[in-house]
């Protein structure tokens, strides 16, 4: 995956995150999956970051929808 495929995959984590947490603005959805990415940044192998970015930002979503 090159950089404008994993970007885009990005946007469409966040697209999905916005859904399924309706109550939180699409801004701040967005504001934690751009904190959890740089987490993932020195990551060999760029297929799966979407993946892990997608995961820990739902998680932390979770933690302050609760």
């Amino acid at each position: 995956m090159d950089r404008s495929e994993e970007h885009r995959a990005i946007n469409e984590v966040v697209n999905r995150l916005a859904k399924q947490f309706p109550g939180v603005p699409t801004e701040n959805v967005a504001e934690v999956v751009q904190q959890v990415q740089p987490e993932f940044e020195q990551a060999p192998i760029r297929d799966f970051v979407p993946l892990f970015v997608e995961r820990d930002a739902k998680q932390r979503l979770r933690q302050t929808s609760s």
